[in-house]
């Protein structure tokens, strides 16, 4: 989709498509984000924190003021909203991971979200899902009333974003079809990394384990019928997952990975036969200077870069792209996945083009690709700005695989 804001920052203009296209599910209003962002010059992170923080803080009195006058619906719609812009707020401040401007949007933005939970009908139940001594957050939806036990979507995001902005992306069109969902934070997501400093680890499947075992404890859960979504770079950690795990029963990659190593060439062009050992080395100064000026000559990278050595824990720009030669599903992983999988790809990716295409030659499972387009407006990665669009074909595909009507 060609850029309406931020002719000059693909990155700027992804990040407002994506806040743009909540709209679709409450959390957005069209006039909050164009002039937002029309008071944003690209480039200026301190000034992209400033005004989403502005924006913020003004929706969330709002719907302070709704809630304390007994104006239900209106304080949820608003919580939703300023959760939302929380959450792009703080979106580019993790290259000084010890900026306090990071946990006050962060902690706002989960707060809103949770208001907005408990005033919906049904209620969103947060969780703590139990997991290697310490406990995973995340949310049940119902998708019905009835206690019969439903199918049910287990979903997770990628690279950057956390468990709340879920419901906009997928959360909400799964439950309103009737589906539970039982959404959750990982290792290297916002909220594992905010509260319990843990970063990514490629072997998912010790991360979805324990998540299905919660699962199947919930008799409203039917263990037959147990789908895992995975989002973003979700695309391939969930698929990695479904390689080891043999529980769920449908896959979803949106949209799919297959290598993130190859990823990292953006940032160190060159031979992976050559880069991935001089990443992995004790030391390397010349790959130093290459990634240096990478970033700093595209905003991509550098945003990149810092989100990466932050949810991975990573020291420096070089060993963060070193953890990230670890996460592929080369070597025969994903011809291990078994369950019915789709795999989605964006035709105008910005992180991920041709990887989902990849994953869909390796799978040996019954698989289905779709491709969405820029001209059906949903191109963008993980089709920002088409979730209803997106997602009704989607959950198309599931109500099929599942056998629903």
């Amino acid at each position: 989709m060609r850029s309406l804001l931020f002719p000059d920052d693909q990155q700027f203009w992804y990040e407002t498509l994506r806040c743009l296209g909540h709209t679709a599910y409450g959390g957005a209003d069209i006039g909050e984000v164009v002039s937002t962002a029309e008071a944003i010059t690209g480039g200026d992170y301190d000034g992209w924190h400033d005004q989403w923080l502005s924006t913020a803080d003004r929706i969330a009195h709002a719907a302070d003021k709704s809630a304390m006058a007994g104006h239900r619906h209106s304080a949820r719609d608003g919580y939703l909203r300023a959760s939302n812009y929380y959450r792009t707020a703080e979106f580019f401040l993790h290259g000084r991971p010890d900026d306090p401007r990071i946990p006050h949007a962060y902690d706002r933005s989960v707060a809103c979200f949770q208001t907005a939970a408990g005033l919906m009908t049904p209620a969103i139940e947060p969780l703590e899902i139990p997991y290697e001594g310490t406990t995973l957050p995340g949310y049940f939806y119902q998708g019905g009333a009835t206690g019969e036990p439903r199918p049910t979507v287990v979903m997770c995001h990628g690279f950057d974003g956390p468990v709340e902005e879920l419901y906009f992306y997928g959360a909400a069109a799964a439950a309103e079809r009737g589906y539970h969902v039982l959404a959750f934070a990982g290792p290297g997501h916002p909220g594992p990394r905010h509260r319990q400093g843990l970063g990514f680890r490629p072997d998912w499947e010790h991360v979805v384990g324990p998540v299905i075992d919660y699962a199947l404890t919930r008799t409203e859960i039917d263990p037959n019928h147990i789908a895992l979504l995975g989002l973003s770079m979700g695309g391939y950690l969930m698929p990695r997952a479904a390689a080891f795990e043999p529980r769920p029963n449908a896959l979803i990659a949106l949209d799919g990975v297959y290598d993130l190593g190859d990823w990292v060439t953006t940032a160190v062009p060159g031979d992976r036969a050559d880069i991935d050992p001089r990443l992995r080395a004790a030391e390397d100064r010349e790959i130093d200077a290459v990634i240096a000026e990478r970033a700093a000559a595209d905003p991509t990278v550098r945003w990149a870069v810092d989100q990466g050595m932050w949810s991975t824990n990573a020291p420096t720009p070089r060993a963060f792209c070193a953890a990230f030669l670890d996460y592929h599903l080369r070597d025969g992983i994903a011809e291990q996945i078994a369950c019915p999988t789709l795999v989605c790809s964006a035709e105008e990716d910005l992180f991920f083009r041709g990887q989902p295409e990849r994953l869909f030659e390796h799978l040996t499972c019954k698989k289905t690709l779709f491709e969405f387009t820029a001209v059906e407006g949903a191109g963008a990665h993980c089709q920002a700005g088409a979730q209803r669009f997106a997602f009704a074909r989607i959950y198309d595909w599931l109500d099929e695989v599942f056998g629903r009507r």
